[in-house]
């Protein structure tokens, strides 16, 4: 290989040719030391090198490509079809006043990317194959579309309601198995979700192999990106695992456009070489399809390295303003820079020189690629294809910073799209925008079915139901929580562990339940699993933990249960999805049971709990030391008042807030029923509580009540009060219940509530249904009128969460209740949990406060017993309001130090 501007080329032909007499000769471990120990010494010599790059060139050479099977002329033929029709689709969805969007570019660049895998690579599943998974780049639905329009999968009818779904006849604009639950598997729209999802798919399928759930099948993970989407913190965050671990089962194809939504990724920079080294250096094995095959023959000529230094040099912004610019423009700015380079086209027409192709639009550049990564063994794959954002749409449109943004094209776009790729339109017929699909008996039919059915079937699909559903344990499971725990305390996380480890002795059911933590595992009380399930390691545990010897010691294990994921929430969160459809992917139904700080759950990873629901997940979401003044002394940033009000965004997302182990109990036992054994696509929210306190046997008759929200837990007779309370502050409820009475001879009925978002939701739906049911005889009454209707009085909340949390049920009391919902609105601060219950107002004395003032408002009591009540209680009136300002602790700037000391002398 010869190098432009090298000084010395004879003495550099030396060195490569020694080192191919080694390689050669002594091998290839002798050439890897010998090169290792040569970077070392550079290294120590300080020399600025970079190790990770390879040249700007195709990684698979042309010598060592494979033959491209089947008849590409014909399959060029069907690409054209996909093309035009996902053109149609979303240029027909534009068509009418509602303007509804899509998007062309993407697909016109991957194109190609996704034919070759459909034609050659991607294995369906079958009644004896698992079949490969694949995360399709959002903005490319409109091309597999149009694909499975082609092998009549979809009709034109349908294509022609893209993005219009509220009458259950259309097509999604992404991919969403919630709203196509037989076609797409993964959703993966937000940019950044489908990456990392993909990492921890494989991980977990190879978890699953190793222990012995699923058979080993090489499956692949494919994933398809976009050199944009690398930005997201998301999309590289999790790449060092797939390194790690060796995942071989991955495969990730970025499509490299150069361009993001606005403008160049890497304009002043060369992005695939960027990440090459990214990926390399966390272990991955890199493909890059930089040059089309039209380039060959250039660099077999290029002696001198003029071309290739050429490559090397020109920017990503660069190459977008020639391919803007045209024939003529590169001719002078790319190739006239050399003399040497200019002469290798010196017999080429400006349009030859625009002809000569990117790698990621030549099938068999992508082809071999695709071999390549599909032989891998023991790395993950990243495919790096360099394309043209907006391929083949038009001059106007090719490479352009706006070419994201393009929805629409003139007349004579159309007609130079029909022109390049040999559509059988007149102009006439182009106005109209046609769908075209070939007679069902047509050669590209029959060879599109062919190459589908020689890989299993057709693609995308997926699974809605497992063959059999899981056999759910009878509730007695959990009887030594259910019938009390003695006088000893325990918190609710406590007997959770408790109810995980019934789980874990149940036959039936014990491999499938699967523990998950990020790195907390002794914060929960779960550091007895370590050795009695085992923590999963791809590699086993290969050497002795410094607490070997002890009962409870740190033990990984190739075939380990325990998932433990370290300090990566998004990461363990992705394990735990992937697990929550296993029953989807694999036909095996998984109870993935994921306990984490509550503060660290929906609001650091919300977008991959959409997705959840999205990709309609099932399992359990465990929010451990839940609660703004549960978690006394770790201060704001781990208390959390605001996740079930997160969690009740999520529609198919179950939550509830649980005071003691016994309603814990039925929730779990519920859930496990509804999704396992019912089917039902929904996952669960639970928070959970560090604080010890008794925990009692479960009182008769009260399990409807706790799996609906709400249960009436003490009744008093002379009740004139109602107080609601929910998780810890149910306690303090009960408190001051007990002061009303003894002290103010206020009686009360104290109601726990499982679930405020449950309510609100059974709420919602009474009062839709009695909107559209006007002539009804009896009007349906949500589950919290019914439970109130015959008692009287004031409805006091007390919760530690916002208020917000119990707001919500307000317009679904009986009428004429007067309601009052106390709180955690604010940060959170660091102190005791006494403290911290008295400053937001959700103590027993401030829910006592609360009462007699609304018992005022009403003319119940005087005005004065609530002053009386509040000096009583030492109440500080003028304090800031928890949710409005804070106070601060007095800290002598340097200024006024210097000041101080100067006034001493």
């Amino acid at each position: 290989m010869a190098f432009y501007g090298d000084t010395d080329a004879q003495e550099t032909q030396e060195w490569q040719d020694a080192f191919d007499s080694v390689i050669e000769h002594m091998g290839t471990e002798r050439a890897a030391f010998l090169l290792e120990k040569l970077y070392q010494r550079a290294i120590a010599k300080h020399l600025p090198i970079q190790r990770l790059n390879t040249p700007y060139l195709n990684t698979i050479s042309v010598n060592e490509q494979p033959a491209m099977p089947g008849d590409q002329d014909m399959e060029r033929r069907i690409r054209a079809l996909i093309r035009w029709n996902a053109l149609v689709m979303v240029l027909r969805a534009n068509k009418n006043e509602d303007e509804l969007g899509g998007h062309l570019a993407t697909f016109a660049s991957s194109a190609t990317l996704y034919d070759v895998g459909f034609n050659h690579f991607f294995r369906a599943p079958s009644s004896s194959f698992g079949g490969d998974m694949i995360y399709y780049q959002g903005h490319n639905a409109p091309g597999i579309y149009a694909r499975s329009f082609v092998e009549g999968r979809l009709s034109a009818e349908q294509l022609d309601n893209f993005r219009r779904e509220v009458d259950g006849e259309g097509l999604s604009s992404y991919p969403h198995p919630y709203l196509m639950p037989d076609y797409w598997q993964f959703p993966t729209v937000s940019m950044g979700l489908g990456p990392i999802m993909s990492i921890y798919q494989a991980h977990i399928q190879k978890y699953l192999t190793n222990r012995k759930l699923i058979k080993d099948e090489n499956r692949k993970i494919w994933a398809f990106l976009g050199d944009g989407e690398m930005d997201e913190p998301e999309s590289l965050g999790a790449i060092s695992l797939a390194g790690r671990e060796k995942l071989d089962n991955l495969i990730w194809v970025v499509n490299c456009n150069l361009q993001r939504l606005d403008g160049p990724v890497r304009g002043n920079g060369k992005v695939i070489q960027e990440l090459e080294s990214i990926f390399r250096g966390a272990g991955w094995r890199v493909i890059k399809v930089v040059w089309g095959r039209h380039w060959d023959p250039l660099l077999a000529k290029d002696d001198s390295g003029a071309l290739k230094a050429r490559m090397e040099e020109a920017l990503d912004g660069d190459y977008q303003r020639y391919q803007v610019k045209g024939g003529a423009y590169m001719r002078e700015q790319f190739f006239g820079k050399y003399p040497e380079a200019a002469k290798l086209v010196e017999g080429l027409s400006d349009a030859d020189i625009m002809s000569l192709n990117r790698g990621g639009h030549d099938p068999y550049k992508v082809f071999a690629a695709y071999s390549a990564a599909t032989t891998a063994n023991g790395q993950p794959t990243v495919i790096l294809a360099k394309t043209v954002k907006g391929y083949g749409l038009s001059n106007e449109a090719e490479s352009v910073n706006k070419a994201h943004q393009i929805k629409k094209l003139p007349g004579e776009a159309l007609q130079y799209f029909r022109d390049r790729f040999n559509l059988p339109f007149s102009d006439e017929q182009l106005d109209e925008l046609p769908f075209y699909r070939p007679e069902e008996n047509s050669p590209e039919i029959k060879y599109m079915k062919a190459r589908r059915e020689a890989l299993g079937g057709y693609l995308p699909q997926r699974r809605r139901q497992e063959a059999e559903p899981l056999q759910v344990p009878e509730l007695s499971i959990f009887d030594n929580v259910l019938q009390g725990m003695g006088e000893k305390s325990y918190s609710t996380t406590m007997v959770m562990v408790r109810l995980i480890s019934a789980l874990l002795k149940d036959k039936a059911i014990k491999d499938r339940v699967v523990p998950i933590v990020p790195d907390e595992a002794r914060t929960f009380g779960l550091e007895g699993m370590f050795r009695q399930l085992g923590i999963y390691s791809a590699h086993g545990q290969n050497y002795t933990p410094e607490d070997n010897e002890q009962l409870m010691n740190y033990r990984e294990a190739k075939d380990g249960h325990m998932l433990q994921e370290g300090i990566n929430e998004a990461g363990a969160m992705s394990a735990w999805i992937a697990l929550a459809t296993s029953y989807s992917t694999n036909n095996l139904p998984m109870i993935p049971l994921y306990i984490y700080y509550s503060m660290f759950g929906f609001q650091r990873i919300g977008d991959l709990a959409w997705a959840a629901g999205d990709s309609q997940a099932q399992g359990f979401l465990l929010g451990a030391t839940a609660g703004r003044t549960t978690l006394n002394g770790e201060g704001l940033q781990h208390q959390d008042g605001h996740s079930h009000i997160l969690a009740g965004t999520i529609p198919n997302c179950i939550s509830y807030d649980p005071c003691y182990g016994y309603e814990l109990a039925v929730i779990v036992h519920d859930g496990i029923k509804r999704m396992y054994g019912d089917h039902e696509r929904v996952y669960y929210y639970l928070t959970l509580m560090n604080e010890n306190y008794p925990q009692p046997a479960m009182p008769e008759g009260v399990e409807e009540g706790i799996k609906r929200g709400m249960y009436l837990l003490q009744k008093d007779e002379k009740a004139t009060v109602q107080l609601l309370g929910s998780g810890v502050i149910l306690r303090e409820v009960e408190k001051a219940a007990k002061i009303l009475r003894d002290e103010y001879q206020i009686h009360s009925n104290v109601w726990s509530v499982t679930s405020f978002n449950e309510l609100a939701r059974d709420g919602m739906a009474c009062e839709e249904y009695n909107r559209k049911h006007p002539l009804e005889e009896e009007p349906k009454e949500s589950w919290i009128a019914q439970q109130l209707s015959g008692y009287e009085g004031i409805v006091v909340s007390a919760t530690d969460h916002m208020r917000l949390y119990s707001e919500q049920v307000r317009p679904y009391l009986p009428e004429g209740m007067p309601f009052v919902a106390l709180g955690t609105d604010g940060f959170g601060r660091s102190d005791s949990r006494q403290n911290l219950r008295r400053y937001f107002e959700v103590d027993a004395a401030s829910i006592v406060v609360a009462t007699l003032k609304k018992l005022a408002d009403e003319g119940k009591v005087e005005l004065r017993l609530v002053k009386d009540a509040i000096s009583s209680f030492e109440i500080d009136v003028d304090r800031p309001s928890a949710w409005k300002e804070q106070k601060h602790p007095k800290i002598q700037s340097v200024a006024e130090y210097v000041d101080s000391k100067k006034s001493e002398g």
